[in-house]
């Protein structure tokens, strides 16, 4: 399947004229899941690639530049007449959160399911899931990892005709799993592939249980609130520096690093400067910016650069604002 990542918002807690609040759109094949949505995030969408009917939005923790932009989303799809359920996916306390918001949100005419996410609970979507875990903030807050199934390894043919089997319908029952003519499908076919995994870290300070998630994954978008010298501040407020998420990722061993949740307080080129003097391999997604994450054998994953009106139909470009 197709896997992308749209960065719809990459500020932190407050919005400027070119970065808005937290907000990720993961296109994975047909299926568009929203990770986090901060104010003006359905705005973002429209001026972008649109606001299509998501499949599942989930909701790292509940400060509000994180999800203040939902009841307005939710509000639109009901006016705009959808009728296809949707699920909301968060940590405990999701659910007295909309409860607080019912005089606001009022009913919706598509079924809406609230659901509260357990530590290391998994959201299954066919072929791959959408896993929790809890990560290090002043509140309770999850990261969350997509990890595709293993794919079958690769069939050799050539090998196949070898060992006596025509080509044809038999060919693909070695390729299900079937022994045809004495010949095992271990004889032609490679090992299992590993799946593709991208980690989201959500608000967090330098924590194992990230650490583990990542390890291997083809992308990490991790928060880089703070630069180095205010690591103090990042330590009380459960931030990270941009440092400390690329030391992270090069304990990981991760393809790509992207930073987001930049705060107004530094210039985007000094968050990525303090991050690539640790791991090199450190983009810092401009809004509108995607990933591309072809499978392994394929290429690594490329940052390609937002060019209105050509949603991302150009060139790969790196990210490499000023």
């Amino acid at each position: 399947m197709d896997l992308s990542l749209f960065f719809a918002g990459t500020g932190g807690s407050v919005p400027t004229a070119r970065r808005g609040l937290p907000a990720l759109l993961v296109r994975a094949g047909a299926d568009r899941l929203l990770f986090d949505c901060g104010e003006g995030t359905q705005r973002q969408l429209l001026a972008s690639v649109g606001l299509s009917e998501l499949d599942a939005v989930f909701i790292t923790h509940f400060h509000a530049d994180h999800w203040l932009g939902l009841p307005g989303m939710l509000k639109t799809f009901d006016l705009r007449g959808r009728e296809r359920p949707l699920s909301v996916y968060g940590p405990p306390g999701l659910k007295a959160l909309f409860q607080a918001l019912r005089p606001a949100l009022g009913r919706t005419t598509y079924p809406l399911a609230l659901e509260e996410l357990d530590r290391h609970e998994e959201v299954s979507f066919g072929d791959y899931a959408v896993a929790s875990f809890p990560v290090s903030h002043r509140v309770p807050a999850y990261g969350y990892a997509l990890i595709e199934e293993d794919r079958p390894g690769r069939f050799d043919p050539a090998e196949a005709i070898r060992l006596g089997v025509a080509p044809g319908p038999d060919f693909g029952r070695l390729q299900r799993g079937e022994t045809v003519g004495g010949v095992a499908p271990e004889q032609v076919i490679g090992e299992d592939r590993p799946g593709r995994r991208v980690v989201l870290s959500g608000d967090t300070a330098p924590c194992q249980e990230l650490e583990v998630l990542a390890d291997g994954a083809d992308v990490l978008v991790h928060e880089a609130t703070f630069l180095a010298p205010d690591a103090a501040r990042a330590r009380e407020t459960g931030h990270s520096t941009a440092a400390q998420a690329a030391e992270l990722a090069r304990a990981a061993d991760v393809s790509l690093l992207a930073l987001t949740h930049l705060s107004t307080r530094y210039f985007p080129r000094d968050v990525r400067a303090e991050a690539k003097e640790v791991f090199d391999r450190t983009v810092v997604p401009r809004d509108f910016d995607a990933i591309e994450i072809p499978f392994p054998e394929r290429g690594a994953p490329e940052v390609v650069g937002w060019s209105e009106g050509e949603p991302h139909a150009g060139r790969p470009v790196a990210a490499e604002p000023s």
